[in-house]
């Protein structure tokens, strides 16, 4: 019997994540942790009975409370409540799902408690990377991605010599707006960019894959999990999201996981590795697919690549202003607040704004991030 702390449970790789518990009894859920649903954390609880339920606010706990007083679980809530569940003596394993920097402390706690890490909040190593990797070689944790392109280097990295990487093929689908010019971006909505062709995913995390946002926070993710500089992570546009990401080693030979877009099947592979269990989804179909095509970034239009790029190679704190400055304008995006563009545009003004810290501790980190924000709203 595995035992699982979610964190995130609400949230979509959250949901997946109960789906696949849903299908091996072996799993147990000891530990949930939502941000503001109630109701939906409420069905999670009654389905899967934890031990333990985190939510964000203290109100929305109080009512939570009075909702399963039939039940045996402890409802928690903030920071405190959050770290509460990451660490749980009863989980074996943490699943980091939440979205945005919020996941840090919780990871940090987490690991520190001995708990292997599935890893879906690709923020904590873009902030703290420099941080969480050397704590979970420290405590003998493992980081297993659930990120569909980490997960199919990983995949493909299975038995190999990391030494003997020469490029990591990092891919991506081109988002909704593939192909469109810089004036085109100038007019599209909120619900324009909440359309992506192949993937199921959070608002948030779907703006981000409309301006590649989401594919430069992956490169410095994978330079954390894989030991790879940036200069050794190459974007490629797969657009039938069909090859995940490969791996291309000393030799030439290029190793790549493919797969019907799913991302329980990455959850899945995090949950159980070394072990792979069998799963009820649509088989990738060579003959119906016939055709695989292959294209550069536009990197000129989707500038949320190269910034990250530029964060990366400055280092310090300058991923953490990357991080905070976007988290902050897709908010306001998705608000209504500002047009599609004007996320570069902050983006970019906040990094030219920022002294680089070379080393960075958690306060500092979470010091840059209000920083970031104050600058935001004095914009």
């Amino acid at each position: 019997m595995k035992r699982l702390s979610i964190l995130g449970s609400t949230g979509s790789i959250g949901t997946q994540t109960l789906d696949v518990v849903r299908h091996h009894p072996d799993l147990q859920v000891t530990a949930l942790a939502a941000g503001k649903n109630v109701s939906k954390l409420e069905e999670q609880i009654r389905e899967f009975r934890p031990r333990l339920a985190a939510l964000a606010d203290e109100a929305d706990a109080r009512d939570l409370r009075a909702r399963v007083k039939d039940l045996d679980v402890t409802v928690v809530s903030g920071m405190d409540g959050l770290i509460e569940a990451a660490s749980f003596k009863d989980a074996d394993m943490t699943v980091t799902a939440i979205v945005g920097m919020i996941g840090i402390q919780p990871t940090i706690a987490a690991i520190r408690a001995g708990k292997d890490i599935a890893l879906a909040n690709k923020e904590t190593l873009v902030t703290a990377g420099h941080l969480i990797m050397p704590l979970a070689r420290e405590c003998g944790v493992k980081i297993l991605p659930v990120d569909s392109e980490h997960s199919a280097i990983f995949q493909s990295l299975n038995g190999e010599n990391y030494d003997r990487i020469e490029k990591l093929l990092l891919t991506c689908s081109g988002g909704p707006f593939r192909g469109r010019s810089l004036d085109d971006l100038e007019a599209v909505t909120v619900e324009d960019a909440l359309k992506h062709p192949n993937w199921s995913m959070g608002p948030k995390i779907t703006v981000d894959s409309a301006t590649l946002v989401n594919k430069g926070l992956e490169v410095m993710e994978a330079g954390w999990l894989f030991g790879v500089d940036c200069d050794r992570i190459e974007v490629v546009v797969q657009p039938q999201s069909v090859i995940h990401s490969a791996v291309q080693f000393v030799d030439g030979a290029v190793i790549a996981q493919m797969g019907t877009p799913d991302m329980r099947l990455p959850i899945q592979y995090a949950l159980f590795w070394p072990d792979r269990r069998g799963m009820d989804t649509e088989r990738l179909d060579l003959f119906a697919l016939r055709h695989l095509t292959f294209e550069r970034p536009d990197t000129s239009v989707f500038r949320g690549l190269p910034l990250a790029v530029r964060a990366m190679k400055e280092g310090g704190s300058m991923p953490t202003v990357f991080n905070a400055a976007n988290e902050k304008a897709v908010r306001k995006f998705l608000k209504g607040e500002i047009a599609f563009m004007d996320i570069y545009r902050i983006i970019e003004s906040c990094m030219d704004a920022h002294t680089v810290l070379p080393d960075p501790d958690v306060p500092a980190i979470l010091e840059v991030e209000k920083e970031v924000y104050a600058e935001i709203d004095r914009l």
